[in-house]
């Protein structure tokens, strides 16, 4: 395990059967962060309260950005999506452990 981190659901730690925080290692450690990311960067209420189409493919390239910024990520394989109005799905290729996947 290169990376480490305590599991995040729904803004709270995720308990184990012996009240002990979850841990996420590797991919899962990566795509947490990801999510984390991009919601603390602001981008996504922006987005998310956006109706121009363009404004929306601007803060999705900004998104995307993010992402490839993060040394863990391949640069040029971060995608973003919007699946609907409210949700996002944003993909991208770690250098050691594959691809990864987000909902947001």
């Amino acid at each position: 395990m290169d990376y480490v981190d305590l599991l995040v659901t729904d803004d709270d730690l995720t308990l184990g059967p012996t009240t002990e925080p979850v841990l996420v290692s590797d991919r899962a450690s990566i795509a947490q962060d990801i999510k984390h990311l991009v919601r603390e960067s602001g981008l996504l209420v922006v987005m998310l309260a956006e109706r121009d189409s363009d404004k929306v493919a601007v803060n999705m390239r900004r998104i995307e950005t993010l992402v490839e910024n993060d040394l863990r990520i391949k640069p040029g394989t971060a995608r973003v999506r919007r699946a609907d109005t409210q949700t996002i799905y944003i993909t991208a290729n770690t250098v050691k452990f594959g691809p990864v996947e987000v909902y947001l």
